[in-house]
């Protein structure tokens, strides 16, 4: 099969890519795109509002790289692989919406859209350190926590698009943080690049810009940064080992903008991780790094568009 487009859409950019058969990106383009950033009071127009921005950014790709086929991984629940958008926390206007169907129809090329955890997920078990397992839980570690799981090498999504929401684990049931869910003691309130932010300013007293700034304090030896860092590590360790425990899963990947302070957060989360696994499971589970750096989004949306 030809070269395709893979669409990786965050929160503020949208990521294209054409692809060639073996898994290697050979254009690439980034478009900054707040699609949750609109004035729509109603879903027919934020429907036209998404179809509108997606397209401006896609169509003149495609037609500069002449690709008819497109992946896209977008930050929402889909009910299977039927491309029809559930719910999207960031969009809450958008209630069974058609996201493949209408994107189809706009581009005239063959579309196909899953959750963007899992289609880095599938990234990641194709392409990067999950390569050749059958079984793997992918979590992204950026503003938010994301992730996707494949069993048995098949996506699986559950029932109503939102199986391993592993961001929303509860860790702290007693006295927990506020997690943007509106829930509390979710783990990403503990161990996103967002809550290590808010926690070095509680902390330290003191505004920082990144969590990357964070890891280098860490690394230079400050003891306020060691001590946000390796708690966001613990965090992480305590989570997984509850959903291992929960999936009997021992192969674990990691990608995201806070993988880039791995060699800080990996002592931590493995030492939780082992302290809170049952006896069996001691010692077996891997929890690897990605090895796709960011593309393991865009690599899975190539694999999902090849699908089809």
């Amino acid at each position: 099969m030809s070269h395709v487009i893979a669409a990786d859409i965050g929160g503020t950019n949208i990521r294209l890519a054409i692809v060639d058969p073996q898994g290697q990106i050979v254009a690439e383009s980034r478009f900054q795109a707040e699609l949750s950033r609109h004035a729509e009071t109603s879903q027919a127009t934020a429907e036209t509002h998404v179809i509108k921005i997606l397209t401006e950014a896609i169509k003149p790709f495609a037609s500069q790289h002449g690709a008819n086929r497109l992946g896209m991984g977008f930050p929402g629940f889909f009910h299977g692989r039927s491309g029809l958008l559930a719910s999207s926390p960031n969009l809450p206007l958008l209630q069974d919406f058609a996201l493949a169907e209408r994107l189809s129809d706009t581009l005239g090329m063959s579309v196909t859209v899953e959750n963007d955890a899992l289609c880095a997920a599938i990234g990641e078990q194709k392409y990067g350190a999950g390569q050749g397992r059958a079984n793997l839980l992918h979590i992204t570690l950026g503003t938010g926590i994301g992730s996707g799981l494949i069993l048995n090498n098949i996506p699986y999504s559950g029932e109503h698009g939102m199986a391993m929401e592993f961001g929303h684990l509860c860790i702290e049931h007693h006295k927990g943080r506020l997690c943007g869910c509106g829930n509390h003691g979710c783990v990403e309130a503990y161990a996103s690049a967002t809550a290590l932010i808010k926690r070095f300013t509680e902390i330290c007293q003191c505004e920082i810009a990144d969590a990357r700034s964070i890891f280098e304090q860490a690394r230079q030896g400050y003891a306020c940064a060691l001590t946000i860092t390796n708690e966001a590590g613990m965090y992480l360790g305590m989570a997984i080992a509850e959903a291992v425990k929960l999936l009997d899963v021992t192969t674990i990947t990691v990608s995201g903008g806070l993988s880039g302070g791995w060699d800080i957060l990996h002592p931590a989360l493995k030492r939780e991780l082992d302290n809170n696994l049952i006896p069996p499971l001691k010692g077996k589970v891997d929890v690897l790094r990605s090895r796709l750096d960011d593309n393991a989004g865009l690599l899975g949306a190539a694999t999902i568009a090849r699908s089809t």
